[in-house]
């Protein structure tokens, strides 16, 4: 059973940092494509950044040149370096993984909160 654990969310004022890790259990972890989402209330989940076995990135152009999303294989965990935040980026951040070879991502964290205060 595949389990992703996140933490790291919090409250922060804007200009600040927070790092978000997810720990992923259960597979194998080198084929996975991963990413993080985001959801505020009354809003449409937002897929934020991606990352692939081969360490190809993709992020929303709203995070570009303040987010970064990374892994470290050796512990199969995944982070999200947030920096320059701002009161727009406040949602519940989830990670999540699939097989590369599905469509859709299968598999999800529980959620870590991040505020961002002006």
């Amino acid at each position: 059973q595949v389990q992703l654990v996140e933490s790291g969310g919090g409250s922060v004022q804007a200009g600040g940092s927070l790092r978000l890790s997810c720990v992923i259990s259960g597979y194998i972890y080198s084929r996975l494509c991963m990413g993080w989402f985001r959801q505020a209330p009354g809003k449409e989940r937002q897929g934020v950044a991606h990352v692939d076995p081969g360490d190809r990135l993709s992020y929303v152009d709203s995070v570009k040149g303040r987010f970064t999303i990374s892994k470290d294989n050796a512990k199969n965990t995944l982070y999200l370096q947030m920096n320059s935040l701002k009161p727009d980026d406040s949602a519940m951040y989830y990670c999540a993984a699939r097989d590369c070879t599905s469509g859709q991502y299968d598999y999800w964290g529980q959620g870590t909160q991040v505020t961002v205060s002006s």
